[in-house]
């Protein structure tokens, strides 16, 4: 049995299935998920579950599976003890805490019976699964209304998907001070690339704050804003992203994942050199080396 820990938003939790996922397949193990992270209060911005959407196992560690491979083996020791000797307690070889940013090679080396608990931003992670990911991240059903008039279009021109991500990047200060914006420079020059590269560009505009979109970034580009779907139905923002021929990054693994399920030969992908403001990760091996940092 292999259990991940799944938090965050949509992006995040698509590392941490991908990554546990590809570990289960070479082990021919069970994927369960521990989803008892999400909603909760303990986190700085309260998330859901958002995998629902996809057509990936939809198993559940349940909570003694959980202590199964987090909580020490204490034997017959007493409570009082333990209470005594807890802040020396190691974790199980099981529990698999993420070391760093940048990608372990020695995760790709796990053994059956192991808790991840990482982020695992790294395209390495899973990359010689990568077939059965895009498969299983197929969304389960139909386009309709106005997405499915939007992938009419989409696929009808040189699609340019654009996402900019503010909400709490900008509302909160510790993710503020954490993460940062994207700048317009940053905005303008990945335009500017991509149109250099192909013909008739046409932008389309992901964002969980459109009104800004609206007045502050333009180009000379044919430009739509997808402003219709919301947080509620943001697996069909990625579904219409991943439509889209090229693609320009936010610092947000969600239109990571975006660019990622765009299986098309020959695609642009843009992102931003700096994917922290005041942070020391090592982000050398989040995104594919075809793809362009600026």
């Amino acid at each position: 049995m292999i259990i991940t820990r799944l938090t965050g938003g949509l992006g995040n939790q698509l590392f941490q299935y991908a990554a546990a996922r590809r570990l289960a397949l070479v082990r021919d193990a069970e994927l369960k998920l521990d989803v008892t992270w999400l909603g909760s209060a303990k986190l700085r911005t309260v998330r859901d579950y958002a995998l629902a959407s996809f057509d990936v196992p939809q198993t559940f560690a349940a909570q003694k599976d959980i202590e199964k491979f987090t909580k020490p083996n204490i034997g017959t020791l007493s409570r009082l003890f333990l209470r005594s000797l807890r802040k020396g307690m190691q974790l199980p070889k099981s529990y698999i805490k993420e070391a760093h940013y940048h990608f372990d090679p020695s995760i790709l080396e796990l053994p059956d019976g192991v808790y991840l608990d990482g982020y695992w931003q790294s395209e390495r992670y899973f990359a010689d699964a990568a077939n059965v990911i895009r498969a299983e991240l197929t969304i389960n059903k139909p386009m309709e209304g106005r997405n499915l008039e939007l992938i009419e279009q989409i696929n009808s021109c040189n699609a340019v998907s654009v996402h900019v991500r503010r909400g709490d990047y900008v509302s909160d200060k510790h993710t503020a001070d954490y993460h940062g914006v994207c700048s317009l420079d940053y905005y303008h020059k990945a335009i500017q690339h991509i149109a250099d590269a192909i013909e008739n560009p046409v932008l389309f505009m992901f964002s969980d704050d459109p009104d800004w979109v609206r007045s502050n970034l333009s180009a000379p580009y044919p430009m739509t804003i997808v402003d219709h779907n919301g947080h509620e139905r943001c697996v069909e923002d990625l579904r219409l992203m991943s439509a889209c021929r090229h693609h320009i990054l936010a610092n947000s693994s969600f239109s990571w994942w975006g660019a990622w399920l765009n299986q098309r030969f020959g695609k642009i992908v843009v992102a931003p050199q700096r994917w922290f403001n005041n942070h020391d990760a090592d982000t050398r091996d989040l995104c594919p080396a075809e793809w362009v940092r600026l």
